[in-house]
């Protein structure tokens, strides 16, 4: 290949065809449990977090929650990858073997919220959420009506075992938050005179954007390491459903996803799809819906 601005052009043209044919490889796990929140600063204050929206009868002067003084805040990272290609590989028509690459290139960086919110839900076992307490903990405080002073609440069992969760998405926040700075931008350092290409003799590209992830409400999940089987999930499932809020009024959470690795995969077809168990009837057939992510396990 003669390289001049046209070929060039052509070039980065055909490597960013490649690298957007990785996206369209990736559907996306995430939007199952978290909730996409644009952000157009360095970071975002979730104080409302601290008072889950209810209603209550209008008897008497109005009653003014007032946004918790528990600030929560989630700060934007700055991600990249970049890659460097051989200028001697494009003046040699070598392009065919970076297409893959670019390919694979393309689907990583899509796939990577996924791999952050996920690493982000197995983390709350030892994250704080808005409470100051992990995501998952024995001791969220709650404020226990009949004494006036706080409750500990549990949204966890424990145990040795792969971790599975068990939540409700079906609230406009869910119980994971992705918040996104900037979309990812494909970029290129392919000029004659570019630097990179004078010292090394390579082209360079590279992808790069600002998102982060972080917590919602720890009452529309439960983080269990306990083996998984049907009187564990049992007692996670009532647990969520006899969820309180401040005041002792019942949140009416539901859980509605079960999400596993691959250690738990099966053990949860088990329990959640047999129509019968040794010749009677499974009662928490469909109980929820099973989401199996391998890159948990």
């Amino acid at each position: 290949m003669i390289l001049n601005k046209s070929s060039l052009e052509d070039l980065q043209k055909g490597f960013s065809t490649a690298y957007q044919g990785g996206f369209a490889g990736v559907q996306p796990l995430r939007e199952r449990i978290a909730t996409t929140v644009r952000s157009t600063t360095a970071l975002n204050k979730y104080a409302w977090l601290g008072e889950f929206p209810g209603m209550r009868e209008w008897i008497g002067p109005r009653v003014i929650h007032n946004i918790s003084n528990k600030t929560y805040e989630i700060t934007n990272r700055t991600w990249e990858e970049t890659v460097a290609v051989k200028r001697d590989d494009i003046e040699d028509d070598q392009i065919g073997i970076y297409t893959p690459i670019f390919q694979e290139f393309g689907r990583a960086v899509a796939d990577h919220p996924d791999q952050l919110i996920f690493d982000q839900l197995v983390g709350g076992f030892s994250a704080n959420c808005y409470d100051g307490q992990y995501f998952f903990d024995s001791d969220h405080p709650v404020l226990n009506p009949a004494t006036g002073v706080e409750a500990s609440v549990s949204n966890v069992q424990t145990g040795s075992g792969d971790p599975w969760f068990l939540l409700d998405t079906t609230r406009a926040l869910k119980p994971l938050i992705f918040q996104e700075r900037r979309k990812a931008n494909f970029v290129s350092k392919q000029s004659l005179d570019d630097e990179n290409v004078f010292a090394r003799n390579e082209f360079i590209y590279g992808a790069d954007g600002r998102w982060a992830a972080g917590y919602g409400f720890w009452q529309m999940a439960f983080g269990s390491k306990a083996t998984f089987n049907a009187d564990n999930l049992r007692t996670a499932y009532t647990a969520m459903t006899n969820f309180k809020g401040d005041g002792g009024r019942p949140l009416g959470i539901k859980p509605t996803v079960l999400v596993v690795g691959n250690s738990n995969h099966f053990a949860a077809r088990d329990v959640l799809m047999a129509s019968q168990i040794n010749g009677t009837t499974n009662t928490n057939q469909n109980l929820v819906e099973i989401l199996h992510v391998p890159r948990l396990a």
